[in-house]
């Protein structure tokens, strides 16, 4: 799982040097890697070729996809409780948000358990109540920073720090090809348009892209684009609310709460999955 900070620092280089179009032996320098070991490693982890993979995370393939994946796409797609069609087939997503007590109160009288996990986009927090999953947060090396974050999202909630078997699940998601046979419930904080807009990401299949735009069209409030931003940046379950699968209309991959290198190996990954391999 350490491979992906590796992957991920040469995704920063090739962001940064885009316009050079670096080559293999530059990125593997880059990281202080062979060119050798890079490849072997880059395509352990990702399924492709750095090369490909590079395809996947472009300007102009992100336009592709925007542009086949229109209105009907969209409302075609399964209804809220399945996250996608590939490797996430069988992972059902209810969401249950909080009381209107918990949600004014910072989750005043709940217990929160949570602990410290690897997968496969690094390092990450997973924490729950007692109905579900409400927080699974990305980070880099330093989980004091992450740590302190959880506990002002729920400042007057009984926060422990201890695995439970909803955190397990997680793991489970993370480690074995992100497929899992039982049911992922979320309990989550927010608004009612923010869980509406969290809803509505949990429908963008797998392998699939959506801009700011369509999701305002999609909860039928076309002009609150930016609102729909703001809920989308503040997504408290990374990856399994898929908030990495919206870009910018023109094709931009974006900012992304946990960092732009993270969103671009999301995309870059799912794409290396759905996307029929030629020899």
């Amino acid at each position: 799982m350490q491979d992906y900070y590796r992957i991920a620092d040469a995704l920063g280089y090739i962001k940064e040097n885009r316009e050079k179009q670096p080559s293999l032996e530059e990125i593997a320098a880059a990281v202080h890697i062979s060119p050798f070991h890079f490849q072997r490693m880059f395509t352990d982890w990702a399924g492709v070729s750095p090369k490909k993979f590079l395809h996947y995370i472009s300007v102009e393939y992100a336009k592709e996809i925007l542009k086949k994946d229109g209105a009907s796409v969209y409302d075609a797609a399964y209804e809220t409780g399945l996250s996608s069609t590939g490797r996430l087939h069988d992972l059902f997503v209810n969401i249950e948000g909080m009381t209107p007590g918990e949600y004014k109160h910072s989750g005043k009288g709940l217990v929160i358990r949570y602990s410290l996990q690897n997968g496969l986009f690094g390092n990450y927090l997973v924490a729950s109540t007692e109905t579900g999953i409400c927080n699974v947060l990305f980070y880099e090396d330093k989980p004091d920073e992450v740590e302190a974050e959880l506990n002002q999202l729920w400042s007057n909630a009984i926060v422990i720090k201890e695995e439970d078997s909803f955190h397990k699940l997680v793991n489970s998601f993370f480690g074995n090809g992100l497929s899992i046979q039982n049911p992922l419930t979320l309990h989550l904080k927010g608004t009612p348009f923010q869980l509406k807009v969290w809803e509505a990401l949990l429908k963008i299949p797998e392998g699939s892209l959506q801009s700011y735009s369509h999701i305002a069209s999609g909860i039928a409030q076309p002009t609150a684009q930016r609102a729909v931003g703001t809920a989308i940046g503040q997504n408290p379950v990374g990856f399994i609310i898929p908030c990495h699968r919206v870009i910018k209309t023109v094709g931009g991959i974006g900012e992304y709460r946990w960092g732009t290198a993270r969103k671009m190996a999301m995309i870059g990954w799912e794409a290396a999955q759905h996307v029929p391999q030629t020899p």
